[in-house]
């Protein structure tokens, strides 16, 4: 008798535990933890402003954020973006051989296709290239010899190339005007040692500075009235803008630290431009008369070199997301200007940069 109450006794122990058992949750492992993490959208606020920021996505078929952290960023292919509103064509210095002694211009449509490269000449450095206002053609800078590059207009359908200009400096930054009749570049010396802006005839005649203040990296206003330019003459470097005779020049921006290349918006209410220290570049967007400053730019991509589309809803901008801290990891992207819908146009194991976007 006692056997059997011991028996049934040890029975109804073992369904008791059992039970206990089936109600414990197992503790997730560390592999579990880091996929949740992982998971969890990061929030981010690029412009430092009390108000938070959301962060942009790459494309609207992807829900990924991008994140903070350099080199982390999600990427989408050019050839899997769907771009109806992507228009126009984007001009560019691509360092195919890996060294700037090498630079060409290349160009790229918009939505990512028809990538070609526009330059035939490996032994020569070319940069800074802009379209013209009707699309047709590219001017751009090129080395000649020692302290001397020349401006160069090649039409983009024949190939065609016309030297503008010839040993007045060393010379680049060109852009034709909206009217297509003259083009505003940067002249540097070696007997000065300055940057000085230049304007000059859309055939290269009666080319002169059109102020003797030291300032580089013009561009137009849409109207034509106004060059806008970065210069260090009141203290660190600043946006500028000054009629086209040099006239009423006064400072746009009051950024921490801005560094070159920018771009007047289409309807001429906005400018976009880059400021930061070195790989920690962002892209700013501002009113034309420089308030309202922020960020548009994800963090953690060394953003630079701006540039809007022709209907302004876009801008397209050098950034290192995908390969960040490596020196040929540039390359062009496009993004709408509040930040959102990031897209990349080049995926190359070179360097692609200083893009201007054009009809």
């Amino acid at each position: 008798m006692n056997k059997k109450i011991y028996l049934w006794s040890g029975f109804l122990l073992l369904m008791l535990l059992a039970c206990n058992m089936g109600t414990s949750a197992p503790t997730p492992a560390s592999d579990l933890f880091a996929t949740l993490s992982a998971s969890t959208p990061l929030s981010a606020n690029p412009s430092g402003g009390t108000t938070p920021v959301s962060t942009p996505t790459f494309s609207s078929i992807l829900s990924t954020p991008v994140p903070s952290t350099p080199g982390q960023a999600t990427v989408v292919a050019a050839a899997s973006l769907s771009a109806e509103q992507l228009k126009g064509q984007i001009v560019f210095t691509c360092q195919i051989f890996k060294t700037q002694a090498s630079n060409q211009i290349c160009i790229i449509n918009a939505d990512g296709t028809g990538f070609r490269r526009l330059t035939t000449d490996g032994d020569r450095q070319h940069y800074y290239p802009s379209l013209s206002p009707d699309g047709k053609s590219v001017v751009y800078a090129a080395f000649l010899q020692a302290n001397i590059y020349e401006i160069y207009e090649m039409n983009l359908a024949t190939g065609d190339v016309v030297q503008l200009t010839n040993k007045l400096g060393n010379l680049n930054a060109p852009e034709i005007s909206p009217d297509g009749k003259h083009i505003v570049f940067k002249n540097w010396s070696a007997n000065t040692d300055k940057n000085v802006v230049w304007m000059m005839d859309r055939d290269g005649k009666n080319a002169d500075k059109i102020s003797r203040v030291v300032g580089w990296d013009p561009t137009w206003s849409p109207d034509g009235e106004y060059v806008l330019f970065a210069s260090d003459v009141d203290g660190p470097i600043q946006l500028f803008r000054m009629r086209t005779n040099g006239k009423q020049m006064h400072r746009v921006s009051n950024l921490p630290a801005v560094r070159g290349r920018s771009d007047w918006s289409p309807d001429g209410q906005f400018i976009v431009t880059y400021s930061g220290e070195p790989w920690h570049h962002e892209v700013y967007l501002m009113n034309v008369d420089g308030s309202n400053a922020h960020v548009i730019s994800p963090a953690g991509g060394n953003s630079r070199g701006a540039s809007f589309s022709p209907d302004g809803q876009w801008v397209t901008f050098t950034s290192y997301f995908d390969h960040y801290g490596d020196e040929n990891g540039c390359e062009i992207y496009v993004m709408r200007v509040d930040g959102t819908d990031l897209r990349r146009l080049t995926d190359n194991d070179y360097c692609d940069y200083q893009p201007r976007w054009g009809p």
